[in-house]
């Protein structure tokens, strides 16, 4: 596993090998040990994994208490995914970075304190998500995916498809950062 620093504080791009042969290819997905010595000791305690269609946009999720660091990685189809720095101590605060993720090496490290959210390229896209934290509902929070003042450049003009709580999230001014 190597790291590739982001533009943004502590969030890298985290790539694998890939060994083919006729039979498929092999990769390994994660390795605590290597993990470490990228981003640090944190535990691991869910994967979560998502399936969305064409245009799906999914957050910005955030949670107040119990911050959650992420693994992101595309396992079927192309996402957009986004990360907003939300660590007012941070000299990346209030900046954003995307990358676009796809089966294969790449996996992007969320520290937390960070905002995650993606947009779906492909008819079908499935995304899994290791979590250094559990899923509180009660300290969830979603930033708004086109705040004006972020101003994220999510590719083409499109029409997003979103769940009614991602549709109000909160501006990057309301939302609440961390200390």
């Amino acid at each position: 596993m190597n790291a590739i620093g982001t533009k943004l504080k502590d969030a890298y791009l985290i790539t694998t090998d890939i060994f083919c042969d006729n039979r498929g290819s092999f990769t390994e997905s994660f390795n605590l040990r290597e993990i470490e010595k990228i981003i640090g000791t944190y535990k691991f305690v869910q994967d979560c994994h998502s399936v969305s269609v064409k245009n799906v946009v999914r957050g910005l999720h955030y949670q107040i208490q119990n911050s959650q660091g992420k693994i992101v990685r595309c396992l079927v189809g192309e996402i957009y995914d986004v990360i907003v720095d939300l660590r007012k101590s941070s000299p990346t605060f209030g900046q954003w970075t995307a990358f676009k993720l796809s089966p294969g090496q790449n996996q992007l490290w969320v520290p937390p304190g960070f905002a995650h959210g993606f947009k779906s390229l492909t008819e079908r896209a499935e995304v899994l998500y290791k979590v250094t934290d559990y899923q509180y509902k009660e300290h969830e929070r979603t930033l708004m995916w086109n705040d004006p003042d972020l101003n994220i450049n999510w590719g083409e003009e499109f029409e997003p498809i979103m769940s009614e709580k991602d549709m109000k999230g909160f501006s990057f001014e309301e939302c609440e950062k961390y200390e």
